[in-house]
Order: C-alpha cells, then structure tokens, then sequence
C-alpha cells in the first residue's frame, strides 16, 4: 500500500437547486473519480428522457441507487483526490432532506464547500446551512459561486453576491477575508479544474487546486474511542457488521467494546474500510467492523461503540448553550421536539430555560427566561425522553454537538456544556 494522502470529509451545501449535485459530479469526473464514458452513458440517459444537463448531478444519484442494490460495507461515500488530500464527500447533496442529513454524525464534515447561485444570490437555505456548518464545528469553508454562466461571467454580479455571502458568513464567524470565493459553472466545467478565458478578471484558483488550501484536520486519537453507528448489517459468513465513522480515538482489532445506550458488550472481530481489512481505525475514517457477541438486532443506528472500560456517556439530563435559528412563536418549558446528535434522532424536552444570552458576547442578557424566540441564545436543560448517548463539548466535541428539528425544519442547534449520567451498569 502506498503512503495514504491525508483524508478530508468534505460537506457540499447550500440551497436546493444551486448546483451542488452537478458540482460534486463535476469534480468527481475532473478528478479521474468517475470515468468520462459513464458521464456520457449518462448524459445520453439525462437527454433522452428531457432532463439535459443532469448529467453531473446523476452521478450522485446513480451511486445512491447502487447503493440501496447492493449492500456493500463502504458505505455511500464517494472519493475523490487532489493533489495533497483525498477526500470523502459525505452524503449525497441532492435530497431535499438534506439538512437532515447534513446534521447526522457522518456529515461531521472536516471542511465544505458552499454553493450558491449567481443569478439569486444568498437564499434561506444558504443562510440555514452556513449558520449550521458554523455550530456544527465547521471551521473551513469555500464559497463557489455557480452558474455564472447564466450571468454571462459578469464580474459585478460576482461581486454583489460575493459582498452579500461575506456579510452573511461574517455574522457567524468566519471570516471574509480568509475564505476563498470562485467564479464557476459546473456544467460547463468553468473555473473547476483551471482557470477559464471565460473569467479573465478572477485572478484567484480553480476549485480543485482551492480545495488543497484547506488544513489537516489534527486527529483526536489521544481521545478514547468513540464511533457512532450509521447502519448495522448481518452478512452472511461474517456476523453483524456496523458501520459507521470514527470520531475519537482509535479502534483496534481484539479490543473489547460497549454500544451505548443498547448497553451490549462484544469483541472487535475484524475492520474493513474500502473493501479492505485494516489492523486499525483512526478518527475520520468511515468503516464497517465485525464484532463477536453481538446479534443484528441488538444494536441499531444511533448506539455508539466505546471500549469497555471508558463507555459512551448516556444522559439522564444534559446543560446545553443552543441558538434558535427560527421557529414559528416562542419555545418554552416542556416543547419536547427531535434532537438529532451524531448518528441519533432522539425526541428531548426541554426542562429548564436557565439563562437567555447576548449571542454577539455570551454575556447573559436575562435569568429564567419564561420564552426563546428566533435569534435567541441560551443555556438550556435538556431530558432525552430515551437513553442517548451525548459527551461534553469540552471532552469530546465530536459528540457533543446536535441541532433541534421541529415540522420538517431545524429550529435550534447547540452543544452539551454538562452531563447528568444516567448509570447503566
């Protein structure tokens, strides 16, 4: 094997219809990833049926189908590499869902690429998945503004929605003059891959080489372990194989593990990771893994996997520091809506609003608030109506973050800042 090129899992977001399937497609291609006689296979498909242009974007979608046909532990990540990096997109950006799924674990996303569209600019959604990049830990990010082409490669339109997003993502602290902003068309392949004629006025870089700007992500290892269970397969000749990515530590081949809050013990049996068997797994790495002692229909998406001795802590009650990105009226005591924290969808209520805070200090603005509206900030108590599993943001981030969905849209997100533990032994 050769030496690994560090691994980044890469979010594309952005509002629905901005181009973040044909984006992702189009790297995918430009990267070698997918090869041009498939694209083409698909363009004819994408015309002949009247949805020309869709090619790119059905890349995605194909590896979507092809996914729910065969059952492979690798599950539906796609890589692409660069240069310096080789990179997982992490679910498929297409679905209208998809914030839902941009919130789940596997979309804990090292760095992401914003899209949006230069003929409509900065829309609710761009607003809703940049304030959830930011709190989910996020902390790089590009800007590719698409379909220029549709403006004729104008320049002051680049600039208007350039000053716009820089407003926008300046509001929740990143900063403007330290992210990349790039021209491009992914259908026609401008600015993707090198610079086109097309822009002559942008003297910045094209997408791919921009994603090689992004830094390593330093690995948590010295953490214990720690991975959220995606999916849990029984294959036949192996036994039950979970699925899932790494967030701390790492997992080894023989260790003893506990799922919490399934409160099962077993043995790591074995560990693959694109279709191959590996002595051990380090945070970021997506795998599946076959543990001894446990039936199929023990564990379930939404347990986490820890060793034996340092289990996943499963909350009782848990302080939490949220900001409600919108909701309807006003949020009070007992609104129990879904939590969704790493791989887990658990219905939570709210037991207690301690203390409302001014968002811009973190300095508290009221005790004992009887409300929250949107654009609210506070510190909240929290009662999973199930065991779930949730860490301290201060102990291990990756588990410690979540948003707060109510009716199809995301009302808050936060962190845990303290744990009451429910003890399970």
């Amino acid at each position: 094997m050769a030496v690994e090129k560090p691994h980044m899992n890469l979010a594309v977001i952005g509002h629905i219809d901005h181009g973040k399937s044909t984006t992702v497609g189009r790297m995918m291609f430009e990267t070698g990833a997918v090869p041009a006689h498939i694209i083409e296979g698909y363009r004819k498909e994408a015309t002949s049926k009247g949805k020309a242009t869709f090619e790119f974007a059905w890349v995605m979608d194909n590896l979507k189908e092809e996914r729910e046909r065969g059952i492979t532990i690798d599950i539906a990540h796609k890589r692409f590499d660069t240069a310096k990096f080789y990179f997982t997109v992490v679910d498929c950006p297409g679905h209208r869902d998809f914030v839902k799924n941009m919130i789940t674990g596997a979309s804990q996303a090292d760095a992401a690429i914003l899209v949006v569209a230069a003929p409509d600019g900065v829309m609710d959604q761009t607003k809703e998945h940049v304030f959830l990049a930011r709190t989910l830990g996020i902390t790089q990010i590009i800007i590719a503004i698409n379909k220029m082409d549709m403006v004729k490669f104008d320049e002051k339109r680049f600039n208007e929605v350039k000053k716009d997003l820089s407003d926008l993502i300046k509001m929740v602290g990143y900063k403007p003059e330290e992210t990349l902003f790039i021209p491009i068309s992914s259908l026609g392949g401008q600015n993707i891959k090198t610079i086109s004629p097309e822009t002559p006025w942008y003297k910045g870089l094209a997408l791919i080489p921009a994603l090689d700007t992004f830094k390593e992500p330093s690995k948590p290892t010295d953490k214990p372990f720690r991975l959220p269970i995606q999916d849990v397969y029984s294959i036949s000749g192996i036994g039950t194989v979970p699925v899932g990515r790494v967030e701390t530590g790492i997992m080894k081949k023989g260790m003893k593990v506990t799922f919490m809050p399934a409160n099962k013990d077993g043995e790591i049996k074995s560990i693959e990771m694109h279709h191959e068997e590996i002595p051990q797994a380090l945070p970021g790495d997506n795998i599946g893994f076959n543990v001894r002692g446990i039936a199929k229909g023990e564990i379930r998406r939404g347990d986490v996997c820890g060793p034996s001795d340092i289990p996943p802590t499963v909350a009782d009650e848990f302080t939490a520091q949220i900001v409600v990105l919108q909701h309807p009226s006003a949020l009070t005591v007992g609104y129990t809506p879904v939590f969704h924290c790493h791989t887990t969808q658990t219905a939570c209520t709210f037991m207690e609003l301690q203390k409302k805070l001014d968002p811009r200090t973190g300095l508290t603005k009221e005790e004992n608030p009887a409300f929250l509206k949107t654009g609210d900030a506070a510190i909240v108590v929290i009662k999973p109506t199930k065991p779930m599993v949730i860490e301290n943001i201060k102990e291990l981030p990756q588990l410690g973050r979540f948003a707060v969905r109510d009716m199809g849209t995301t009302i808050a997100a936060g962190m845990c800042i303290a744990i009451k533990a429910k003890q399970m032994r």
